[in-house]
Parts: structure tokens; C-alpha cells; sequence
């Protein structure tokens, strides 16, 4: 998207912020800057940052005529043909030429078309702040794009350019600081972006592995995994949700959806609206740490079970309790409706997600070892188990929803962990092939793992936790029985016609509002709350708040298809148990009386 515009027709102010941040010496040189190398590498050196020494001229011949490669061979073609540039036009001539061919980001070519994409206005209609802010993208236009995953890069890059264009004598010091105070308002299409959280996301994981410059022009073409049409679906979902529940005092949401089997990512939603910057919108929150509540809880039993000390049968009282904690008052949770259960099986708390069962189920394993688990499984925020108690296990330590979608993965995929994959392939500008992820041998190895319930590692694929635990969980997250007094028959976890296992968690302070649930072929996970980390109301819970929106995703994504689910393990046996939760053969009570059957 190029609208050509002549250098007249621009204020003065486009031209000095563009000088200023791109090349002092512009009309100085004859094509190349010896000052402005030697400056470069002195500021790399010292800062142990990259700063380009490309003059104006060098940068226009390189982005119209040669290709993104990294050599010295077309660094000296770049200082040949810059120097023909400056033979062959005038200054005026050449710094039009960049101001129109130059990439501001996206689709737009030239300072016209990014006015217009960013502002909304003709270039000659720019103030100092837009103009010098616009200035500052060349170098790397994604990374500070206004509407990044890191916006404060945008101002900092403004400001930037303003200092140079003080320093330069172009303007005062007071009019660049009523500039970097002037608020903007940008006017950025909604279609310019499409799936925007995820963009960046990509964008960020090729810079920590390839380098701004290398990801910015080096040319590389990369194939994700998103599904457009089931991103799509989802977000008006989610939006829609969203907006229902304005009076719960539910301003944003988040959702993922991944192939547990393949480690792909389909569908990342990082807020309702991205555009939406008084909301804080371009906060990516399937990135951010946040309090899951009891959806944690999954994980937490499924640790009892490999360590042997639980089983879905076993009875802990739900009573009120306190818990001695060194140094500190008796640690004395509370369940979410306030009341008492009695004796329950570990079927029956994790299905109405009982807090004081739960508790005590941590007890027998203690915090590090769940921690240990957790962290293999996914969890990658959790670092010091000093720094953790009990209350871990309703959600009292911090997670991201990406690490969350990690970790129930392997529930889903029966003890195996296969790395959540965003980027499919990666090839240069040539087309030549730099990495690429064999989906295909992923379920293979997937595949030989379990049905040989094999330990260890085939590839990338890791057996983190037996078979037997993460079958059981995922058989209690599946029983609608077993949450019936919590949720009734027809709550929102439940897919009509289909096999799927779910969860929801609420923080005690109504923060957090979380879904999560999957199926051997899909998993979704949804959140609801505010950036700004203000309560919901009372009665938003995650069966109201953030089910929903996983009810209407995961019926999307099943539509059409069979129900599958896992095969029982052959160490997984079925039968009756007494009321001590243990089968007649292994309990000490010698008149065990069956009161019900369990795995």
C-alpha cells in the first residue's frame, strides 16, 4: 500500500524527525557515513546494542534493489550503488524517494500511506508528536508499533527521535516535550492486523531466536499454526461474552485452544478487543501471570495419584480445619459456598471443587514435590517452593494460561507432554528451509509411548506422569455425576454428545474467572476479569463467567465429529470400594460393606 507524495508537500517537521533519527549527516555525505559508522559501532560496543550505520541513501538502495542478505559482498554493492545514488540525484530527490518507499509496518509503503493507516490523515497535516513518532519505525517496525505487544517501545522510540531532533537544532526542548505529553489518537484498521495477539507473539518468539534486524529484513517466511476461521469464531464469542457480563463487572477475557496431540496452537485471544488501548487491550493476557483458582486443582491431584498416596476413591473429611503453618497464624480455608461436606470421595471434591479436601490432599505430598510435578507438566512460573504454602492449590501462586494449556495437555495426552508449537516452519527469503516441526512424527512417537506406556523420551515427545494418573484425573473432570451438587446435570462443561473434560476456578477475590477442559483431540481455556485487576461481582463464577465462552468454543472445534476419548489403563482397575474409599481386598475394616464402585 504505497501513495506516492512529493517532498513539498510535507511539513518540515516530517523531513527534520526523519534526518535526525535516520541521518544527521544526510546532507553531508555522498552516500556513505564514515562519522555515522564509526558512531554506530561505538554506541553498539558501549550499550552491547545493535545501531544501524546505514545512511539514508544506503537504506534506499538496499530496500529497492537488493535482497535481504547478510554479506560483505552486497554490503559493498549497497556503498557502490549508494554512491551512483548521490551522482545520479539530488538530495531533495533521494530523500523523497525513501520517504515513499520506506516500510513504516504492515502494508504501508511510505510516510503517506502510514499517516493514513495510523492517523487517519494526509502526511501534510502531521503534528510534531504523530510526525515523530511515525519517524522511529523504520528500523524496526513491528517492534515499536504503537500497536505492539509492548507499546511503551512506541513512546520510548518517539522520544528518541525527539531528543535527536533537540539536539540537532530543529526544535526546542520545550516543544519536544509538549510533544511526547500529546496524547495520540490512532486510527489503525481493525482488518490491517489480523489476530493480533498471536502476530506478536510470533514476532517476539523469532526475536529471541533470530534477532530484531534478522526478523524485521531478513525476509523470513513463516508458516504458524492458527486457524483464521476457528480464531474468528472464537474471538466474537468471547467479545460477545464479554459484553454480557458488563454488569458483573467483567471488562475482559482470554482464550486458547490447542491440539494437546501436535502441540499447536489454533487460536490465541489475548483480550477482548485488541485495539481497544484505554482497556489496555494489546495486553497479551494468554501470556500473563495471573491466579487460576481451583482450575489448578486437576494437576494437584493428579500428583497424589502418581505419588500413590490418593485414589478417586479415597474419603477426606470436609470439615472445617486449620493447618499449622511455622511462624505464621493456622492456615484455615474455607470452601466457595461456605458450607460442609462431610466424608467425600476425591471423585466427588475434585467434581464440586471442595477447598478444605483439597488441602489436606496436597498434605500427603507437601508443596515442593507438587510444585516439581507441576513445573514438568508446564507450570514455568513457579521457581521457590519456600515462597509457596498450602493455598497453592487453590490457585495461591500465579500461572500463565499458555503454561496452563501445556499442562493439562498432558493429561489429555495420557501422561505425555508435546511441546506447544506456534511456528510450523521457518524459511529464508530464497525459500530455502531453516527449521521445520514433523507433526506427523510427533503423534507417531505420541502414539508408541502410550500404547507401550513407556517411560522416557521419543523425540520431543516426554512422558512427564503415568498413565494411570492422568487417566483418572481426566475420568473425574469428564463424570457430570461427580459435580452435580456443585454445577447440576446442564452446566456449561458439559458438550452434548461428546467426552470432555472440564474444570473451573475462581479466585477468592474475584479476580481470576477461569475454564478449562479438552479432549484427547482439543483442548480450550478461557478467562475472565480486568486488566486493571478490579473484582467481578459475587455471583460471576467460572460455570458463568468464562464456561460459557469455552462451551461455545469447544462445540465449534467438536461439531461433526465422534466422540473420542482415552483407553483405560491396564494397571486401572474397576470395582467395588468400601466406605474407606479402598476395595474390599486391600481395607482394614473386616465387615466393609461396598458402598459404591470406583477406579
Amino acid at each position: 500500500n504505497r501513495i506516492l507524495v512529493e517532498l513539498s508537500d510535507l511539513p518540515p517537521t516530517v523531513l527534520q524527525a526523519t534526518i535526525a533519527i535516520e541521518d544527521k549527516n544526510f546532507y553531508h555525505h555522498f552516500g556513505f557515513d564514515i562519522q555515522g559508522i564509526i558512531r554506530a559501532l561505538t554506541t553498539n560496543i558501549q550499550s552491547e546494542s545493535v545501531v544501524g550505520g546505514s545512511t539514508i541513501t544506503q537504506q534506499l538502495v538496499k530496500n529497492a534493489l537488493l535482497t535481504p542478505e547478510k554479506s560483505v559482498k552486497r554490503k559493498v554493492k549497497e556503498a557502490i550503488l549508494a554512491i551512483f545514488t548521490e551522482v545520479l540525484y539530488s538530495k531533495d530527490e533521494i530523500l523523497e524517494m525513501y520517504l515513499n518507499y520506506i516500510s513504516y509496518g504492515g502494508t504501508s509503503v511510505g510516510i503517506e500511506a502510514a499517516s493514513q493507516r495510523y492517523f487517519d490523515k494526509h502526511a501534510a497535516d502531521l503534528t510534531l508528536a504523530e510526525a515523530s513518532l511515525l519517524a522511529g519505525l523504520p528500523q524496526a517496525p513491528s517492534a515499536y508499533s504503537p500497536f505492539g505487544s509492548n507499546p511503551q517501545r512506541a513512546k520510548d522510540r518517539q522520544a528518541e527521535v525527539l531528543r535527536r531532533m533537540v539536539e540537532d537544532g530543529y526544535i526546542t526542548e520545550l516543544q519536544a516535550e509538549n510533544a511526547k505529553s500529546e496524547v495520540l489518537q490512532f486510527a489503525l484498521s481493525k482488518t490491517d492486523i489480523k489476530a493480533p495477539h498471536f502476530v506478536f507473539y510470533i514476532r517476539d518468539l523469532l526475536y529471541e531466536e533470530y534477532g530484531e534486524d534478522m526478523v524485521e529484513k531478513g525476509g523470513l517466511r513463516v508458516t504458524t499454526s492458527l486457524d483464521f476461521d476457528l480464531q474468528q469464531t472464537a474471538q466474537a464469542s468471547l467479545s460477545a461474552e464479554v459484553d454480557s457480563l458488563q454488569r458483573l463487572k467483567v471488562g475482559n477475557g482470554a482464550a486458547l485452544v490447542v491440539k494437546p496431540n501436535t502441540g499447536e496452537i489454533l487460536t490465541m485471544i489475548g483480550s477482548k478487543d485488541y485495539f481497544d488501548t484505554a482497556a489496555d487491550g494489546q495486553v497479551n493476557v494468554a501470556l500473563a501471570e495471573r491466579q487460576p483458582g481451583s482450575s489448578i486443582k486437576p494437576l494437584m491431584y493428579a500428583t497424589t495419584f502418581q505419588e500413590k498416596t490418593l485414589n478417586p476413591g479415597t474419603i477426606l473429611l470436609d470439615i472445617p480445619t486449620c493447618f499449622k503453618v511455622t511462624g505464621q497464624q493456622d492456615y484455615c480455608p474455607k470452601n466457595y459456598t461456605g458450607n460442609f461436606s462431610g466424608p467425600v470421595s476425591i471423585r466427588n471434591s475434585l467434581g464440586n471443587s471442595l477447598n478444605i479436601p483439597a488441602v489436606k490432599a496436597l498434605s500427603t505430598i507437601g508443596v515442593e514435590k507438587f510444585m516439581k510435578q507441576a513445573t514438568e507438566m508446564g507450570i514455568t512460573t513457579w521457581k521457590d517452593p519456600s515462597q509457596y504454602g498450602l493455598s497453592i492449590t487453590l490457585g495461591g501462586g500465579e500461572v500463565r494460561m499458555i503454561d496452563m494449556a501445556q499442562a493439562f495437555s498432558v493429561l489429555a495426552n495420557e501422561g505425555v507432554k508435546v511441546p506447544l508449537t506456534p511456528i510450523l516452519k521457518i524459511e529464508d527469503y530464497k525459500g530455502k528451509l531453516i527449521r521445520e516441526v514433523d507433526l506427523e512424527e510427533r503423534k507417531k512417537n505420541l502414539k508408541e509411548l502410550n500404547e507401550f506406556a513407556s517411560k522416557g523420551k521419543l523425540g520431543d515427545v516426554d512422558r512427564v506422569m503415568d498413565k494411570a494418573p492422568a487417566y483418572l484425573v481426566s475420568h473425574i473432570m469428564q463424570d457430570n455425576n461427580a459435580r452435580l451438587a456443585a454445577f447440576g446435570g446442564r452446566s456449561q462443561l458439559v458438550i452434548p454428545g461428546q467426552v470432555v473434560s472440564a474444570k473451573t476456578g475462581t479466585t477468592n477475590d474475584l479476580k481470576d474467572n477461569w475454564t478449562v477442559g479438552f479432549t484427547p483431540e482439543f483442548l480450550v481455556i478461557s478467562w475472565v476479569g480486568n486488566n486493571d485487576n478490579t473484582p467481578m461481582s459475587y455471583v460471576a463464577s467460572g460455570v458463568t463467567g468464562a464456561a460459557p465462552i469455552f462451551n461455545d468454543i469447544m462445540r465449534f472445534v467438536l461439531k461433526d465429529q465422534e466422540p473420542l476419548w482415552q483407553e483405560k489403563p491396564d494397571d486401572v482397575l474397576s470395582g467395588g470400594v468400601c466406605a474407606s474409599g479402598m476395595p474390599p481386598e486391600l481395607s482394614e475394616d473386616t465387615h466393609c460393606k461396598i458402598v459404591g464402585n470406583e477406579l
